[in-house]
Protein backbone atom coordinates (compact mmCIF):
# COMPACT_ATOMS: atom_id res chain seq x y z
CA UNK A 1 0.00 0.00 0.00
CA UNK A 2 1.16 3.51 -0.76
CA UNK A 3 -0.26 6.97 -1.04
CA UNK A 4 -2.00 7.51 -4.37
CA UNK A 5 -0.43 10.54 -6.02
CA UNK A 6 -0.06 11.78 -9.57
CA UNK A 7 3.50 10.46 -9.69
CA UNK A 8 2.37 6.99 -8.65
CA UNK A 9 -0.56 7.00 -11.09
CA UNK A 10 1.64 8.07 -13.99
CA UNK A 11 4.25 5.44 -13.20
CA UNK A 12 2.02 2.37 -12.95
CA UNK A 13 0.98 0.28 -15.95
CA UNK A 14 -1.34 -2.69 -16.60
CA UNK A 15 -0.76 -5.93 -14.70
CA UNK A 16 1.42 -8.50 -16.43
CA UNK A 17 -1.16 -11.27 -15.84
CA UNK A 18 -3.84 -9.42 -17.83
CA UNK A 19 -6.05 -8.84 -14.79
CA UNK A 20 -7.24 -5.66 -13.14
CA UNK A 21 -4.66 -4.08 -10.89
CA UNK A 22 -5.79 -2.48 -7.61
CA UNK A 23 -3.53 -0.09 -5.70
CA UNK A 24 -4.98 0.81 -2.29
CA UNK A 25 -4.25 4.10 -0.60
CA UNK A 26 -2.43 3.88 2.73
CA UNK A 27 -4.12 6.93 4.26
CA UNK A 28 -7.79 6.81 3.17
CA UNK A 29 -9.36 3.45 3.87
CA UNK A 30 -11.21 2.10 0.81
CA UNK A 31 -9.66 4.52 -1.70
CA UNK A 32 -7.95 2.79 -4.64
CA UNK A 33 -6.60 3.19 -8.15
CA UNK A 34 -7.82 0.58 -10.65
CA UNK A 35 -5.75 -0.13 -13.77
CA UNK A 36 -7.52 -2.14 -16.47
CA UNK A 37 -5.67 -4.46 -18.89
CA UNK A 38 -6.32 -1.81 -21.56
CA UNK A 39 -4.34 0.72 -19.51
CA UNK A 40 -7.39 2.79 -18.54
CA UNK A 41 -7.04 4.06 -14.97
CA UNK A 42 -9.90 4.94 -12.60
CA UNK A 43 -10.33 5.92 -8.98
CA UNK A 44 -12.74 3.93 -6.80
CA UNK A 45 -13.94 3.88 -3.23
CA UNK A 46 -14.91 0.65 -1.46
CA UNK A 47 -16.73 0.35 1.87
CA UNK A 48 -19.26 -1.65 3.89
CA UNK A 49 -22.68 -0.17 4.56
CA UNK A 50 -24.64 -0.52 7.80
CA UNK A 51 -25.79 -3.98 6.72
CA UNK A 52 -22.14 -5.00 6.21
CA UNK A 53 -22.67 -5.29 2.44
CA UNK A 54 -19.62 -4.49 0.31
CA UNK A 55 -20.09 -1.46 -1.93
CA UNK A 56 -17.77 -0.08 -4.59
CA UNK A 57 -18.29 3.34 -6.08
CA UNK A 58 -16.41 4.75 -9.07
CA UNK A 59 -15.11 8.25 -8.45
CA UNK A 60 -13.91 8.90 -12.00
CA UNK A 61 -11.38 8.16 -14.70
CA UNK A 62 -7.85 9.46 -14.44
CA UNK A 63 -7.49 12.31 -16.87
CA UNK A 64 -10.95 13.62 -16.17
CA UNK A 65 -10.25 13.53 -12.44
CA UNK A 66 -6.84 14.22 -10.94
CA UNK A 67 -5.35 12.18 -8.13
CA UNK A 68 -5.80 15.06 -5.68
CA UNK A 69 -9.44 15.60 -6.70
CA UNK A 70 -10.11 11.88 -6.29
CA UNK A 71 -8.50 11.96 -2.82
CA UNK A 72 -10.76 14.82 -1.76
CA UNK A 73 -13.85 12.93 -2.96
CA UNK A 74 -12.70 9.73 -1.25
CA UNK A 75 -12.11 11.62 2.00
CA UNK A 76 -15.68 12.98 1.86
CA UNK A 77 -17.06 9.52 1.10
CA UNK A 78 -15.19 8.01 4.06
CA UNK A 79 -16.69 10.71 6.31
CA UNK A 80 -20.17 9.92 4.96
CA UNK A 81 -19.73 6.20 5.66
CA UNK A 82 -18.50 6.98 9.17
CA UNK A 83 -21.71 8.98 9.69
CA UNK A 84 -23.79 5.92 8.77
CA UNK A 85 -24.65 6.90 5.22
CA UNK A 86 -24.54 4.74 2.09
CA UNK A 87 -23.00 6.88 -0.72
CA UNK A 88 -23.63 4.35 -3.51
CA UNK A 89 -27.31 3.99 -2.58
CA UNK A 90 -27.61 7.78 -2.49
CA UNK A 91 -26.00 8.03 -5.92
CA UNK A 92 -28.39 5.45 -7.34
CA UNK A 93 -31.36 7.27 -5.84
CA UNK A 94 -30.21 10.48 -7.49
CA UNK A 95 -29.72 8.75 -10.85
CA UNK A 96 -33.23 7.30 -10.59
CA UNK A 97 -34.65 10.78 -9.98
CA UNK A 98 -35.93 12.43 -13.17
CA UNK A 99 -34.24 15.51 -14.51
CA UNK A 100 -36.20 18.72 -14.88
CA UNK A 101 -36.08 18.09 -18.63
CA UNK A 102 -37.75 14.70 -18.17
CA UNK A 103 -40.32 16.30 -15.88
CA UNK A 104 -41.09 18.89 -18.56
CA UNK A 105 -41.52 16.08 -21.12
CA UNK A 106 -43.98 14.32 -18.80
CA UNK A 107 -45.98 17.51 -18.33
CA UNK A 108 -46.22 18.15 -22.08
CA UNK A 109 -47.76 14.67 -22.47
CA UNK A 110 -50.12 15.02 -19.51
CA UNK A 111 -53.86 15.70 -19.43
CA UNK A 112 -53.12 18.85 -17.42
CA UNK A 113 -51.40 20.26 -20.53
CA UNK A 114 -53.46 18.63 -23.28
CA UNK A 115 -56.76 19.80 -21.77
CA UNK A 116 -55.73 23.42 -22.25
CA UNK A 117 -56.69 25.50 -25.28
CA UNK A 118 -54.41 25.06 -28.33
CA UNK A 119 -53.26 28.67 -28.06
CA UNK A 120 -52.32 28.15 -24.41
CA UNK A 121 -50.51 24.92 -25.27
CA UNK A 122 -48.48 26.75 -27.90
CA UNK A 123 -47.50 29.51 -25.47
CA UNK A 124 -46.55 27.08 -22.69
CA UNK A 125 -44.53 24.86 -25.01
CA UNK A 126 -42.62 27.91 -26.17
CA UNK A 127 -41.82 28.85 -22.57
CA UNK A 128 -40.72 25.29 -21.85
CA UNK A 129 -38.55 24.76 -24.94
CA UNK A 130 -37.05 28.22 -25.27
CA UNK A 131 -36.51 29.20 -21.66
CA UNK A 132 -37.04 26.56 -18.97
CA UNK A 133 -35.40 23.57 -20.65
CA UNK A 134 -32.19 25.38 -21.70
CA UNK A 135 -31.65 26.81 -18.21
CA UNK A 136 -33.01 24.11 -15.88
CA UNK A 137 -33.41 20.92 -17.90
CA UNK A 138 -30.12 19.28 -16.89
CA UNK A 139 -30.75 19.41 -13.12
CA UNK A 140 -32.24 16.53 -11.15
CA UNK A 141 -35.61 17.51 -9.72
CA UNK A 142 -34.51 16.77 -6.15
CA UNK A 143 -31.26 18.71 -6.58
CA UNK A 144 -32.73 21.86 -8.08
CA UNK A 145 -32.57 24.69 -5.56
CA UNK A 146 -34.37 27.97 -5.10
CA UNK A 147 -31.12 29.81 -5.89
CA UNK A 148 -30.83 28.01 -9.23
CA UNK A 149 -34.42 28.89 -10.11
CA UNK A 150 -33.72 32.52 -9.21
CA UNK A 151 -30.65 32.52 -11.48
CA UNK A 152 -32.83 31.14 -14.27
CA UNK A 153 -35.40 33.86 -13.62
CA UNK A 154 -32.72 36.52 -13.83
CA UNK A 155 -31.30 34.96 -16.98
CA UNK A 156 -34.66 35.06 -18.74
CA UNK A 157 -35.27 38.60 -17.49
CA UNK A 158 -31.86 39.77 -18.75
CA UNK A 159 -32.18 38.12 -22.17
CA UNK A 160 -29.88 35.13 -21.61
CA UNK A 161 -32.27 32.91 -23.56
CA UNK A 162 -32.85 35.46 -26.32
CA UNK A 163 -32.42 33.92 -29.75
CA UNK A 164 -33.98 33.47 -33.17
CA UNK A 165 -35.85 30.24 -33.84
CA UNK A 166 -36.77 28.98 -37.30
CA UNK A 167 -40.48 28.25 -37.67
CA UNK A 168 -42.52 26.74 -40.49
CA UNK A 169 -45.34 29.27 -40.37
CA UNK A 170 -43.50 32.61 -40.36
CA UNK A 171 -39.87 31.76 -40.96
CA UNK A 172 -38.28 33.17 -37.79
CA UNK A 173 -39.49 33.60 -34.21
CA UNK A 174 -37.59 36.12 -32.10
CA UNK A 175 -37.22 34.98 -28.50
CA UNK A 176 -36.47 38.08 -26.43
CA UNK A 177 -37.05 37.29 -22.77
CA UNK A 178 -37.59 40.22 -20.40
CA UNK A 179 -39.38 40.74 -17.05
CA UNK A 180 -42.82 39.64 -18.22
CA UNK A 181 -41.47 36.49 -19.90
CA UNK A 182 -39.42 35.69 -16.78
CA UNK A 183 -42.50 36.07 -14.63
CA UNK A 184 -44.64 33.82 -16.80
CA UNK A 185 -41.93 31.16 -17.19
CA UNK A 186 -41.28 30.82 -13.46
CA UNK A 187 -45.01 30.83 -12.76
CA UNK A 188 -45.34 27.98 -15.25
CA UNK A 189 -42.42 26.11 -13.66
CA UNK A 190 -44.10 26.48 -10.26
CA UNK A 191 -47.32 25.05 -11.69
CA UNK A 192 -45.48 22.11 -13.31
CA UNK A 193 -43.71 21.21 -10.06
CA UNK A 194 -47.00 21.34 -8.16
CA UNK A 195 -48.49 19.07 -10.81
CA UNK A 196 -45.50 16.72 -10.44
CA UNK A 197 -45.91 16.59 -6.65
CA UNK A 198 -49.60 15.76 -7.03
CA UNK A 199 -48.65 12.94 -9.41
CA UNK A 200 -45.82 11.71 -7.14
CA UNK A 201 -43.09 12.47 -9.67
CA UNK A 202 -41.19 14.60 -7.16
CA UNK A 203 -41.55 15.71 -3.57
CA UNK A 204 -40.54 19.37 -3.43
CA UNK A 205 -41.15 22.55 -5.39
CA UNK A 206 -37.97 24.65 -5.67
CA UNK A 207 -39.97 27.46 -7.27
CA UNK A 208 -41.88 28.22 -4.08
CA UNK A 209 -40.78 31.50 -2.58
CA UNK A 210 -39.07 32.69 -5.78
CA UNK A 211 -40.07 36.33 -6.27
CA UNK A 212 -41.58 37.08 -9.66
CA UNK A 213 -40.53 40.20 -11.59
CA UNK A 214 -43.20 42.89 -11.27
CA UNK A 215 -45.32 43.64 -14.31
CA UNK A 216 -45.62 47.30 -15.12
CA UNK A 217 -49.15 48.66 -15.12
CA UNK A 218 -50.67 48.21 -18.55
CA UNK A 219 -53.53 50.68 -18.21
CA UNK A 220 -53.18 52.41 -21.59
CA UNK A 221 -56.55 52.46 -23.33
CA UNK A 222 -58.40 54.64 -25.82
CA UNK A 223 -59.86 57.00 -23.26
CA UNK A 224 -62.26 59.11 -25.31
CA UNK A 225 -63.78 59.85 -28.71
CA UNK A 226 -60.75 61.94 -29.64
CA UNK A 227 -58.42 58.96 -29.19
CA UNK A 228 -60.74 56.70 -31.17
CA UNK A 229 -60.95 59.37 -33.85
CA UNK A 230 -57.16 59.54 -34.10
CA UNK A 231 -57.05 55.76 -34.53
CA UNK A 232 -59.70 55.60 -37.23
CA UNK A 233 -58.24 58.58 -39.12
CA UNK A 234 -54.81 56.96 -39.13
CA UNK A 235 -56.29 53.69 -40.38
CA UNK A 236 -58.14 55.44 -43.21
CA UNK A 237 -55.10 57.50 -44.21
CA UNK A 238 -52.65 54.59 -44.19
CA UNK A 239 -55.09 52.31 -45.99
CA UNK A 240 -55.66 55.00 -48.63
CA UNK A 241 -51.93 55.39 -49.16
CA UNK A 242 -51.57 51.58 -49.25
CA UNK A 243 -49.17 51.66 -46.29
CA UNK A 244 -51.20 48.85 -44.77
CA UNK A 245 -53.56 46.36 -46.42
CA UNK A 246 -57.30 46.90 -46.29
CA UNK A 247 -57.82 43.54 -44.57
CA UNK A 248 -55.40 44.48 -41.76
CA UNK A 249 -57.02 47.91 -41.32
CA UNK A 250 -60.49 46.37 -41.14
CA UNK A 251 -59.37 43.68 -38.68
CA UNK A 252 -58.04 46.40 -36.37
CA UNK A 253 -61.32 48.32 -36.73
CA UNK A 254 -63.26 45.22 -35.64
CA UNK A 255 -60.97 44.78 -32.62
CA UNK A 256 -61.61 48.38 -31.58
CA UNK A 257 -65.38 48.06 -32.06
CA UNK A 258 -65.96 44.69 -30.40
CA UNK A 259 -63.24 44.14 -27.79
CA UNK A 260 -62.58 40.69 -29.24
CA UNK A 261 -59.22 39.04 -28.75
CA UNK A 262 -56.68 39.44 -31.55
CA UNK A 263 -56.62 35.71 -32.31
CA UNK A 264 -60.43 35.57 -32.50
CA UNK A 265 -60.47 38.11 -35.32
CA UNK A 266 -57.22 37.12 -37.06
CA UNK A 267 -58.48 33.50 -37.25
CA UNK A 268 -62.14 34.37 -37.85
CA UNK A 269 -63.79 32.14 -40.47
CA UNK A 270 -66.89 32.79 -42.53
CA UNK A 271 -68.62 29.81 -40.92
CA UNK A 272 -68.53 31.70 -37.61
CA UNK A 273 -70.25 34.83 -38.97
CA UNK A 274 -73.99 35.48 -39.15
CA UNK A 275 -74.44 38.99 -40.55
CA UNK A 276 -78.23 38.70 -40.63
CA UNK A 277 -78.26 38.06 -36.88
CA UNK A 278 -75.44 40.56 -36.37
CA UNK A 279 -73.16 38.24 -34.44
CA UNK A 280 -70.13 35.99 -34.48
CA UNK A 281 -70.40 32.56 -32.86
CA UNK A 282 -67.03 30.99 -32.05
CA UNK A 283 -66.94 27.25 -31.33
CA UNK A 284 -65.01 26.15 -28.21
CA UNK A 285 -61.85 25.39 -30.19
CA UNK A 286 -61.79 28.87 -31.70
CA UNK A 287 -61.36 30.97 -28.55
CA UNK A 288 -59.18 30.99 -25.46
CA UNK A 289 -61.66 29.88 -22.79
CA UNK A 290 -63.66 27.51 -25.00
CA UNK A 291 -62.76 24.38 -23.08
CA UNK A 292 -64.21 25.95 -19.94
CA UNK A 293 -67.09 28.03 -21.27
CA UNK A 294 -68.11 26.43 -24.57
CA UNK A 295 -69.13 28.55 -27.56
CA UNK A 296 -68.71 32.32 -27.46
CA UNK A 297 -70.95 34.95 -29.04
CA UNK A 298 -69.64 38.34 -30.15
CA UNK A 299 -72.41 40.80 -30.95
CA UNK A 300 -71.60 43.10 -33.85
CA UNK A 301 -72.51 46.80 -33.95
CA UNK A 302 -73.95 47.84 -37.32
CA UNK A 303 -70.66 49.44 -38.35
CA UNK A 304 -68.80 46.22 -37.59
CA UNK A 305 -71.34 44.29 -39.67
CA UNK A 306 -70.64 46.60 -42.62
CA UNK A 307 -66.88 46.14 -42.25
CA UNK A 308 -67.14 42.35 -42.24
CA UNK A 309 -69.69 42.44 -45.06
CA UNK A 310 -67.24 44.16 -47.42
CA UNK A 311 -64.61 41.45 -47.11
CA UNK A 312 -64.23 39.04 -50.06
CA UNK A 313 -66.58 36.14 -49.38
CA UNK A 314 -65.35 32.59 -48.99
CA UNK A 315 -66.46 29.15 -47.86
CA UNK A 316 -67.23 28.29 -44.21
CA UNK A 317 -63.55 27.52 -43.47
CA UNK A 318 -62.14 30.51 -45.36
CA UNK A 319 -60.61 33.31 -43.27
CA UNK A 320 -62.65 36.53 -43.16
CA UNK A 321 -59.52 38.69 -43.06
CA UNK A 322 -57.22 37.08 -45.59
CA UNK A 323 -53.43 37.28 -45.12
CA UNK A 324 -51.27 38.91 -47.75
CA UNK A 325 -49.24 35.74 -48.24
CA UNK A 326 -49.55 32.14 -47.17
CA UNK A 327 -52.44 30.22 -45.70
CA UNK A 328 -52.12 31.17 -42.02
CA UNK A 329 -54.01 33.88 -40.13
CA UNK A 330 -53.39 37.52 -40.90
CA UNK A 331 -50.51 39.17 -39.03
CA UNK A 332 -51.53 42.36 -37.23
CA UNK A 333 -48.52 43.14 -35.03
CA UNK A 334 -46.52 45.20 -37.54
CA UNK A 335 -49.53 47.08 -38.99
CA UNK A 336 -50.65 47.94 -35.46
CA UNK A 337 -47.29 49.45 -34.53
CA UNK A 338 -47.40 51.59 -37.68
CA UNK A 339 -50.96 52.74 -37.04
CA UNK A 340 -50.33 53.42 -33.37
CA UNK A 341 -47.35 55.66 -34.21
CA UNK A 342 -49.26 57.49 -36.96
CA UNK A 343 -52.20 58.11 -34.63
CA UNK A 344 -49.96 59.38 -31.82
CA UNK A 345 -51.27 56.77 -29.37
CA UNK A 346 -49.28 55.65 -26.29
CA UNK A 347 -46.55 53.07 -26.90
CA UNK A 348 -47.99 50.99 -24.04
CA UNK A 349 -51.23 50.58 -25.96
CA UNK A 350 -51.08 47.13 -27.54
CA UNK A 351 -53.75 45.46 -29.62
CA UNK A 352 -55.03 43.87 -26.42
CA UNK A 353 -55.46 47.40 -25.10
CA UNK A 354 -58.32 47.81 -27.57
CA UNK A 355 -60.06 45.01 -25.68
CA UNK A 356 -59.34 46.72 -22.35
CA UNK A 357 -60.73 49.94 -23.83
CA UNK A 358 -64.09 48.32 -24.59
CA UNK A 359 -64.25 46.74 -21.14
CA UNK A 360 -63.34 49.99 -19.40
CA UNK A 361 -65.92 52.03 -21.31
CA UNK A 362 -68.59 49.44 -20.54
CA UNK A 363 -67.75 49.85 -16.85
CA UNK A 364 -67.70 53.66 -17.07
CA UNK A 365 -71.15 53.54 -18.68
CA UNK A 366 -72.52 51.58 -15.74
CA UNK A 367 -72.32 47.98 -16.96
CA UNK A 368 -72.04 45.45 -14.14
CA UNK A 369 -69.48 42.65 -13.89
CA UNK A 370 -71.70 39.85 -15.31
CA UNK A 371 -72.57 41.97 -18.35
CA UNK A 372 -68.92 42.79 -19.01
CA UNK A 373 -67.96 39.13 -18.59
CA UNK A 374 -70.58 38.11 -21.14
CA UNK A 375 -69.63 40.85 -23.60
CA UNK A 376 -65.91 40.06 -23.55
CA UNK A 377 -66.04 36.32 -22.92
CA UNK A 378 -64.18 36.37 -19.60
CA UNK A 379 -64.71 33.52 -17.14
CA UNK A 380 -63.11 35.02 -14.01
CA UNK A 381 -64.46 37.95 -12.03
CA UNK A 382 -60.92 38.95 -11.04
CA UNK A 383 -60.08 39.59 -14.70
CA UNK A 384 -63.07 41.86 -15.19
CA UNK A 385 -62.55 43.73 -11.91
CA UNK A 386 -59.74 45.78 -13.47
CA UNK A 387 -62.30 47.51 -15.70
CA UNK A 388 -64.38 48.50 -12.68
CA UNK A 389 -61.30 49.88 -10.92
CA UNK A 390 -60.35 51.86 -14.02
CA UNK A 391 -63.86 53.21 -14.33
CA UNK A 392 -63.85 54.36 -10.70
CA UNK A 393 -60.50 56.10 -11.23
CA UNK A 394 -61.81 57.79 -14.36
CA UNK A 395 -64.93 58.99 -12.54
CA UNK A 396 -62.75 60.42 -9.78
CA UNK A 397 -60.66 62.34 -12.33
CA UNK A 398 -63.82 63.70 -13.93
CA UNK A 399 -65.14 64.76 -10.51
CA UNK A 400 -61.92 66.60 -9.76
CA UNK A 401 -62.02 68.28 -13.17
CA UNK A 402 -65.66 69.28 -12.79
CA UNK A 403 -65.05 70.73 -9.31
CA UNK A 404 -61.93 72.68 -10.33
CA UNK A 405 -63.68 76.08 -10.76
CA UNK A 406 -65.53 75.66 -7.47
CA UNK A 407 -62.33 74.70 -5.68
CA UNK A 408 -60.62 77.77 -7.09
CA UNK A 409 -63.50 80.00 -5.97
CA UNK A 410 -63.43 78.47 -2.50
CA UNK A 411 -59.72 79.24 -2.23
CA UNK A 412 -60.32 82.87 -3.22
CA UNK A 413 -63.15 83.22 -0.70
CA UNK A 414 -60.91 81.91 2.07
CA UNK A 415 -58.15 84.34 1.11
CA UNK A 416 -55.88 81.65 -0.22
CA UNK A 417 -54.06 81.70 -3.52
CA UNK A 418 -55.92 79.17 -5.67
CA UNK A 419 -53.86 76.17 -6.68
CA UNK A 420 -56.06 75.58 -9.71
CA UNK A 421 -58.24 78.02 -11.67
CA UNK A 422 -58.81 75.87 -14.74
CA UNK A 423 -62.32 75.23 -16.06
CA UNK A 424 -63.85 72.41 -18.00
CA UNK A 425 -63.23 74.45 -21.14
CA UNK A 426 -59.57 74.71 -20.26
CA UNK A 427 -57.69 77.34 -18.34
CA UNK A 428 -54.31 78.30 -16.90
CA UNK A 429 -52.84 78.17 -13.44
CA UNK A 430 -52.78 81.44 -11.58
Amino acid sequence: MSKITKRLVDSVGPSADGKRLYLWDEEIKGFALVVLPSGVKSYVFQYRNRLQVNRRLTIGKHGKVTAEQARDVARDLRAAVSAGRDPLAEKRDIQATPTVGELLDAYLKSAAYLDKAPSTQLIEKGRVERHLRPLLGKYRTTELTKDQVERARNGIRDGKTATKVKTKARGVARVRGGPITARECIALARFIFNWAIANKLTTTNPCEGVALPPIGKRTAILEDAEAYGALFRALADMEGRKVIRAAAADAIRILALTGARKSEIAKLRWGHVDLKAGKITLPPAAHKTGRKTGSKTINLPSVAQEIIGRQPKGGPEALVFAPGRGAGPISLAKPWMQVRAAAGLPEKLGLHGLRHSVGSHLAMNGAQLPAIMEALGHRQLSTVARYIHYAESAKQRLAEQAAAPAIAGLAVAEGKRPAVVSTLAGGKKA
